[in-house]
């Protein structure tokens, strides 16, 4: 695959971001054919300084194949040379506090001279109104004040978090998708954009359904541990000889099949299960009589036999079990991520796949500071063409 065969080649890209959501944004776009720029203060972004496996991955996981520069915006020199990179830029994405650009000198109006038609993407915690306008947001902030872990968690619990920083990439999608967007109208009618996303917005979002249930039921919305609330047998877990797994059958005529593939033809007009709200009611004793029914199988067995029979089924996996699962393998699921050092490690693809390809693999992490001085080379030079990605 050639890079002019990528959506984004030719599209510069400055990250002045750290941790997930704005990395992992920018990575998109390299993966995309932009030209990603990460902007590094001194020493390099937090990720690079926590001694933690966890900050290690996040900087694995979202900062291949970009080129590093390293800048004090407090530096006068830097800033100016932060200025020339914003006029050959074409995408600013951040994740500053609302205000702080405008602060240091930057407002939208500032860059917008600098580089008419700029699009600029601000990500916060919580907007850049109201009373937590300049507070520090994070993945597990916007999971607690947007309800979600209210929901999430075993009934008589205490609030759960996800178990994987969803906000955070949920948000990294929610920008890469306004920056198409607003690539696609400023190429179609020469504008450029100032967009904001809060981590809060997108936790909110990403509850629809719940909040419109919400409305509509007279049942408060609270932790139900597994199992959607309203209807039954969703989402629920049965536990068999070695393992676990999931089941939905709740409409109709899925749940007549379920019967049909336990045997228990007789459960479809028994009173506890005849209806949706019956079975909703009872459902201690309809998870009582799955197990039953089919908890001596293993957990492959049973779901190959509910899923032959037409019912939603999937064993629970463990993180090993799913880089070994057929599926995932067959399919491309992980692609080989370089460190600096050039070792490799399984991370995930891009989730789509298209013909011709939309996105490609990317090259190694950078080291911090590792582009610094080609790119402000070529920037201070007249003329600063764009480099193509390494794709």
């Amino acid at each position: 695959m050639t890079i002019e065969s990528l959506a984004l080649e030719g599209i510069r890209v400055l990250e002045l971001g750290q941790l997930i959501a704005v990395p992992s944004a920018a990575q998109q776009l390299a993966e995309y054919g932009a030209d990603v720029i990460k902007i590094e203060p001194p020493g390099g972004e937090p990720t690079r300084k926590i001694k933690a496996a966890y900050a290690t991955a996040i900087l694995r996981g979202y900062n291949r194949g970009k080129r590093s520069v390293e800048i004090d915006l407090k530096n006068k020199e830097d800033f100016a040379f932060f200025e020339r990179l914003i006029v050959s830029a074409d995408i600013l994405l951040h994740n500053m506090r609302p205000g702080t650009l405008a602060r240091i000198g930057l407002p939208y109006d500032r860059l917008e001279t600098l580089r008419p038609q700029i699009i600029s993407v601000s990500v916060s915690g919580f907007g850049s109104k109201g009373p937590s306008a300049v507070r520090a947001g994070l993945d597990i902030a916007a999971q607690a004040e947007s309800g979600l872990m209210s929901v999430t968690g075993e009934a008589s619990g205490d609030p759960q978090r996800v178990g994987a920083p969803i906000i955070d990439h949920a948000t990294s999608y929610v920008v890469t998708q306004a920056v198409l967007a607003a690539v696609i109208r400023r190429d179609r009618h020469g504008v450029g954009s100032d967009i904001r996303v809060p981590l809060l917005d997108v936790a909110v979002h990403l509850q629809t359904p719940n909040w419109v249930e919400h409305q509509l039921s007279d049942r408060k919305m609270t932790r139900n541990g597994n199992g959607q609330p309203s209807v039954a047998p969703a989402a629920d877990v049965i536990t068999v000889h070695d393992g676990q797994l999931v089941i939905s059958g709740y409409q109709p005529h899925a749940w007549n099949r379920l019967c049909e593939v336990i045997d228990r033809p007789d459960l479809v007009d028994d009173p506890r299960f005849v209806d949706n709200d019956s079975r909703v009611h009872n459902r201690a004793d309809l998870l009582a009589i799955l197990t039953q029914a089919i908890g001596h199988m293993s957990t492959q067995g049973a779901v190959d036999k509910l899923v032959a029979s037409g019912i939603v089924a999937a064993m629970v996996r463990t993180y090993d079990e799913v880089l070994a699962a057929p599926d995932v393998i067959e399919n491309g699921v992980f692609v080989d991520g370089r460190t600096e050092t050039g070792s490799t490690f399984k991370v995930p693809a891009p989730p789509f796949r298209s013909h011709p390809p939309l996105s490609c693999d990317l090259g190694a992490i950078p080291e911090v500071g590792e582009h610094t001085r080609e790119i402000r080379d070529a920037v201070l030079r007249p003329s600063h063409p764009t480099t193509a990605t390494t794709c």
